[in-house]
């Protein structure tokens, strides 16, 4: 990259000509754990998904990622672990619909929709005034979802109903061992109902492909399925069995006239109910196969759902372990915030999104609180001037057999750092100076990145930094961590990725504030 001169960015200590090279195996360096062993115990043990393992204790938080990614098979399931763990470090949970009480020092969180979740930790020092500094996420990945009605019935087979869910790559969907997740509306009384999480463990579903027999050009002309017609999954052999029929209970239709009775049953068995006292279900097909370590060395993730369930958890225990102890907040101006959107893969436009105003009315929330009553002019205006957003979402790594898909200076590479996202034409949020600022912090800490820009003859994705940043205007940053198979059902990025993302979120919240006063462009 080019240094960026200018008497602006003199101000700090270091020289603007200095840059940091470094050697291929320099990400390792920085983290010299051996690598983890291939013996089969530790890789059964990082494959579990059973609810009751615990994340193995490690100076790495790769094995407690997986752990997580395990238990995150939907939006839901990843919201509900986030919170999980920020009750068990100490942060206490809020209600939208209910008054707030927050002091200096505290941390809190809350959830919209059981699939977004906004945590923050409130620095000692913090006046009215002060800065927000955020990570942003996403908790939804492209996948195929249940529609509202699924019983389907071809030459015996039963089968289920999907839509599709986000830009995924459908081909790979195919033959593979497939369940559902997520969560369902269960009555609980004459005239009550709750709200309820499901897994199905086991493989219930599949999508064969057709035999090579049968579509003997399809290595020639390529394997185009009908998303309508080809992509339902079977469920099973059809009996005769007729309890899915309509019928009426209190009033109201049965779920079950929607669904195959075999589907329902499996869903009941698995939460302990009755099938009449499911009344409502928002499923994901989910693939059974467990987030592992993979590669000669070990060196790599396989795992589903990493764009951007890996970012989402490196944010999140990036500001769990930054403030762990009272200690670590007791010199800080700043609120330290992680906020998790969900769909994004879709264009963010939902109450549970990015669109949604959910984390700005948090904050001007927050600042109204911690006011005591005293607001001056312009306090939030001035909070979000001096706040800075880190948009993390995955990135594209350089793909060996496509090299010539990235520009020729910025192909990201597996286990070099962080990628910065740079686009012209505002796809991503990044700007000089973001960029500047956000490497500054992993220089303090000896952490390499890497700048992505698309070819100029190439359409660019885009990300939730634009619309955040857009919202108010708050200075925000594109980053994410290079990955290859990005939407496929099975996606793969390296392992010490995990660790240099991680530890760039950890320090940004630890020492942005003293790197923000290096620099100033409007005075």
């Amino acid at each position: 990259m080019a240094s960026i001169t200018g008497p602006q960015i003199l101000l700090h200590s270091r020289s603007p000509s200095l840059k940091l090279k470094l050697k291929p195996s320099s990400a390792f360096l920085l983290f010299p754990n051996p690598p983890f062993s291939g013996k089969c115990t530790r890789r059964r043990a990082f494959c579990s998904i059973n609810s009751n393992s615990k994340p193995h204790a490690s100076t790495s938080i790769v094995p407690d990622l997986l752990h997580y990614l395990n238990h995150s098979w939907t939006q839901f399931h990843a919201t509900a672990e986030a919170k999980r763990q920020l009750l068990a470090a100490g942060f206490h949970m809020l209600n939208e619909n209910q008054d707030w009480d927050l002091k200096p020092g505290g941390r809190y969180f809350f959830t919209r929709n059981m699939s977004c979740l906004v945590a923050f930790a409130v620095g000692e020092k913090y006046n009215v005034g002060d800065p927000f500094h955020v990570i942003a996420a996403h908790t939804d990945s492209p996948c195929l979802k249940l529609k509202p009605k699924t019983a389907s019935c071809k030459c015996n087979y039963s089968m289920v109903n999907v839509q599709t869910y986000g830009a995924g790559l459908w081909y790979t969907w195919f033959d593979r061992d497939l369940s559902v997740a997520g969560r369902v509306i269960l009555r609980n009384g004459q005239n009550s109902f709750v709200h309820k999480l499901v897994k199905v463990d086991r493989p219930i579903l599949r999508i064969p492909t057709l035999a090579i027999h049968l579509d003997r050009t399809v290595n020639q002309d390529g394997f185009k399925p009908n998303l309508e017609t080809h992509l339902l999954p079977l469920l099973s052999i059809k009996s005769e069995d007729t309890s899915s029929e309509s019928k009426e209970k209190n009033g109201a239709l049965s779920s079950k006239s929607y669904h195959h009775s075999l589907l329902m049953q499996v869903l009941s068995d698995e939460l302990s109910c009755d099938v009449d006292d499911i009344v409502n279900i928002e499923l994901n097909v989910c693939d059974t196969q467990p987030s592992c370590l993979g590669g000669g060395n070990n060196e790599f993730i396989f795992s589903g759902r990493l764009d951007n369930l890996a970012s989402s958890y490196c944010a999140l225990r990036a500001l769990i372990d930054s403030c762990e102890s009272p200690d670590n907040l007791a010199s800080d101006h700043a609120i330290r915030m992680v906020a998790l959107f969900d769909n994004e893969e879709v264009g963010s436009g939902s109450i549970q999104g990015a669109g949604a105003p959910t984390m700005f009315q948090a904050m001007r929330r927050i600042v109204g609180d911690l006011a005591n009553n005293y607001v001056g002019e312009g306090s939030f205006e001035r909070t979000i001037r001096q706040s800075f957003l880190v948009s993390a979402d995955m990135a594209h790594g350089v793909h060996p057999n496509f090299m010539d898909k990235h520009e020729e200076l910025h192909r990201p590479e597996l286990q070099k750092g962080l990628v910065i996202k740079h686009n012209a034409n505002q796809r991503y949020a990044t700007s000089g100076i973001t960029s500047f600022l956000f490497k500054e912090v992993g220089k303090i800490y000896n952490l390499p990145t890497q700048d992505f820009a698309v070819r100029n003859d190439m359409g660019c994705g885009s990300t939730i930094g634009p619309i955040l940043a857009s919202g108010v205007g708050i200075r925000t940053v594109d980053c994410g961590i290079a990955q290859l198979s990005m939407h496929s059902i099975r996606e793969m990025c390296g392992k010490e990725d995990i660790d240099i993302a991680y530890k760039h979120f950890k320090g940004f919240y630890q020492s942005f504030s003293s790197v923000d006063k290096m620099l100033t462009v409007d005075c």
